[in-house]
């Protein structure tokens, strides 16, 4: 069974998780910006990446473009109505970020600190070195 099948939701679910996505989605909720803006505020993103993003985000519903026909031809970007609603909820995990990185930081010291477990593949290394040695 396809993965989308057991979770239709995943494709955008995955959208809003990428790398790139909830921050363009964070600066376009402060109001509607040319492609050269985002880049600058989103820097070290690419090109390329800004783009496949705002193209998805477009796709999805969420972002509108709009090309501006002068000398110039300069490309806006703003959410949609459907995009505005994800402010709220981008807005909510900001806060959360905000409020409880200290503990998440000193959860990541902690695990770092500690003597890490060996993996499952360390693991079946050292069964079969152990088989293979007692073999010989």
């Amino acid at each position: 069974m396809e993965e989308e099948e057991l979770c239709p939701c995943r494709p955008l679910l995955d959208r809003l998780g990428d790398r790139w996505s909830a921050l363009t989605l964070s600066l376009l909720g402060e109001g509607p910006a040319y492609f050269g803006e985002l880049e600058r505020r989103m820097s070290p993103v690419s090109r390329k990446v800004l783009t496949q993003t705002l193209r998805g985000l477009e796709r999805d519903g969420l972002v509108l473009r709009t090309v501006e026909q002068s000398p110039v031809v300069r490309v806006s970007y703003a959410l949609s109505e459907l995009g505005a609603s994800l402010t709220g909820p981008l807005l909510a995990i900001r806060r959360w970020t905000d409020r409880h990185q200290p503990s998440v930081d000193a959860a990541r010291s902690a695990y770092d600190a500690a003597r890490p477990s060996p993996g499952v593949t360390a693991l079946r290394e050292r069964a079969a070195a152990g088989r293979a040695t007692s073999v010989a």
